[in-house]
């Protein structure tokens, strides 16, 4: 364990044992963060205030992604992340009452990771983050155990891993040992500004391997260097056999071997927050590829569930009951 801390910071939320009816279960590693998200009308005013609607709610790209494909219908979601003691207890409540089974990982040295979301309260919704990743970057290889995957038909990585030294490296073990068993892994890039410091070829360099590359359009710009989203995807599907272009208001794109395959029309919202749209897409996406769907079929769920994200504040699906 990478800093001494539990693996299960409350009653039953490790005992995974190899439960999943055969080959159904999702296991996503990731981030677990607390959003603050502030919605403001006014632009920002600098040196003074601003008024704004703030609300504090779970958040984190990979938790995120494991609540919604819990929500659109898969039977056995499993997290594997990294806490603070601060907020370990109130992340585990949270994601259980979205139907997922957490591991978390209570690092006592770091706190929970925090973001900021600031976000445009007029009709773009577009959001601004201030992001400090906290223990959510800790994970190591230490906490990662071949067991994880026993009854596991899909492994998703928050490509947030790929922005710290520990996570990087159990990114490469959770590859490997998933190859090992013939699991297929899909990851989100996850952040245009954290990719661009990464650098575009270091990043493809650690996701090989990976099956399925779910980009939003800024990040398949970024990874390819080319400004058309179209052509961006099909290049990535050169070195990734699936990737799927997440485009927002302009839906999605299925790409494969050098080719857009398909373009999935968005689902018409008013927005009221924008964050976590894309992990509702990846989260509702990777649901319907377990359910048996087609990468076009399955792209569709995606744009449905991102449709629904955005009308809301956050980035988790609403709680059920």
């Amino acid at each position: 364990m990478t800093a001494g801390g539990e693996a299960e910071p409350g009653g039953g939320s490790g005992s995974w044992g190899t439960g999943s009816a055969a080959g159904g279960g999702l296991l996503v590693v990731g981030d677990v963060i607390t959003d603050v998200v502030a919605r403001h009308r006014e632009p920002l005013a600098a040196g003074t205030d601003t008024a704004a609607s703030i609300r504090t709610v779970a958040g984190g790209a990979g938790a995120n992604v494991a609540c919604w494909a819990a929500h659109r219908g898969a039977a056995d979601v499993r997290l594997l992340g990294c806490v603070g003691a601060d907020a370990a207890a109130w992340h585990e409540r949270e994601l259980v009452a979205q139907g997922v089974r957490p591991r978390l990982v209570v690092d006592p040295l770091a706190p929970t990771g925090t973001v900021i979301c600031m976000v445009d309260g007029g009709a773009s919704a577009e959001r601004t983050f201030l992001t400090d990743s906290g223990a959510a970057l800790r994970l190591g290889p230490a906490d990662w155990s071949d067991a994880l995957l026993d009854g596991v038909a899909r492994l998703h990585l928050s490509g947030y891993l790929l922005f710290a030294g520990p996570s990087r490296d159990l990114v490469a073990v959770a590859l490997e040992a998933a190859r090992a068993r013939g699991v297929p892994v899909s990851l989100d890039p996850a952040s245009a500004g954290f990719l661009a410091e990464l650098g575009a070829e270091r990043f493809l360099s650690l996701v090989e391997g990976v099956d399925v590359l779910l980009p939003s359009r800024d990040e398949a710009c970024l990874l390819t260097g080319l400004s058309d989203a179209a052509e961006a995807a099909a290049e990535l599907s050169r070195r990734v056999p699936l990737v799927v272009a997440k485009q927002g208001p302009d839906g999605a794109l299925v790409a494969r071997s050098g080719k857009v395959r398909a373009r999935v029309p968005a689902v018409p919202a008013t927005a009221r927050d924008t964050t976590g749209a894309g992990d509702a897409f990846t989260g509702a996406f990777l649901a319907a590829l377990l359910a048996g769907a087609g990468p076009q079929d399955a792209a569709a769920q995606g744009c449905r569930a991102g449709a629904r994200a955005v009308e809301q504040v956050g980035g988790r699906p609403p709680a059920p009951g």
